[in-house]
């Protein structure tokens, strides 16, 4: 099956649902409480119908999510930042295999594993970002550094890995991201360009969004790319307003599709500009941007969250795995399908 075929797939069996239907629904009990924090998570979205995951699959990617979202939450519940939280989030996703980030990350044409993230603080606007990183066991952690150890925000491909060795962080061997599922994919993408997308996880990112103690926001975003990617390619994922974006008193934004079309529609930072120029609620806010990237071809989901710790959930797939925790729901909840309503 075609890219463009599984595009069309997902466009018409989703064009019946609502994209608001989208949303991790919080309990009647706890929406009526601000929160004093609050986080939400994202692994990539996908072509996904009920039934086409395992049981096991389902429950080891829910597994994750949750292990995810109980480490920013440990953060952010002993009143620390909300730029600790996505970080330690996005390195949970990052260490797992299931996740195309980090451990997980899919293979280039080359069959190297290039790595890309971004973190932002939306207190201070400051932000750094990495492409094309080889040798960083976690991207995220190096996007951090940039962020807060060079006058920089994107670093790129060798500058970048150099500069992780410099800074000290954790270094791994290529064969630390080799995972058999991600080289069948490989070999399937040599054989055929189409056959190595996995329907169920077509477009891999990870995510984190949060909202601290001190009403602070801050977003975090880490991918492999695509399967079979060629000549350096750099999707939205490192891209500051593109799948990344925070600004305080306003939103956080990550977000997980078709790259080139998230960055030509400035996807994060629209979500953004929608609430503080046109008052839109965030959820509305959401569906909007969503909707702008639907009419260019585009796919995917975004995860975002506002400046009163309120997370939305957008998409145009039939699936994001994502999840949910905050003060006022401090129980982690996780969806993957699109219609799925949030467990209680």
């Amino acid at each position: 099956m075609t890219l463009q075929s599984l595009r069309r797939l997902t466009l018409s069996a989703f064009a019946g649902l609502s994209l608001s239907a989208s949303v991790l629904a919080v309990p009647a009990a706890a929406a009526e409480k601000t929160p004093q924090w609050s986080l939400a998570v994202h692994g990539g979205a996908g072509v996904l119908e009920r039934g086409e995951l395992t049981p096991e699959k389902d429950k080891a990617f829910r597994a994750g999510l949750n292990a995810a979202l109980e480490a920013g939450a440990k953060v952010l519940k002993a009143g620390g930042s909300s730029l600790d939280a996505v970080e330690a989030a996005v390195r949970v996703l990052e260490d797992n295999p299931l996740f195309n980030a980090g451990k997980g990350a899919v293979f280039t044409a080359e069959g190297r594993n290039e790595l890309d993230a971004a973190i932002m603080d939306g207190a201070t606007l400051k932000a750094g970002a990495v492409a094309g990183v080889t040798r960083t066991r976690n991207p995220i952690s190096l996007a951090r550094a940039v962020m807060e150890k060079s006058p920089h925000v994107l670093l790129a491909r060798e500058g970048a890995d150099q500069f992780s060795k410099d800074m000290g962080l954790e270094q791994a061997a290529p064969d630390y991201f080799y995972t058999e599922d991600r080289w069948k994919q490989l070999l399937a993408w040599r054989k055929d360009q189409h056959a190595m997308l996995d329907p169920t996880h077509l477009f891999g990112t990870v995510g984190a969004v949060a909202l601290d103690q001190k009403g602070h926001v801050a977003a975090a975003t880490s991918t492999g790319g695509m399967t079979g990617k060629r000549w350096g390619r750099i999707g939205d994922s490192p891209i500051i307003g593109a799948g990344t974006y925070a600004r305080d008193g306003v939103c956080a934004v990550s977000a997980t599709g078709s790259g080139e079309y998230f960055i030509r529609e400035s996807a994060a930072r629209q979500v953004c500009d929608r609430i503080a120029w046109k008052g839109e609620a965030v959820q509305q806010a959401a569906d909007a941007t969503m909707a702008s990237i639907t009419k260019i071809g585009g796919d995917g989901g975004l995860i975002a969250i506002d400046g009163e710790g309120r997370a939305a959930f957008g998409m145009n797939d039939l699936g994001m795995y994502r999840g949910a925790i905050s003060s006022a729901a401090p129980t982690p909840r996780t969806a993957i399908y699109a219609d799925e309503p949030s467990p209680r």
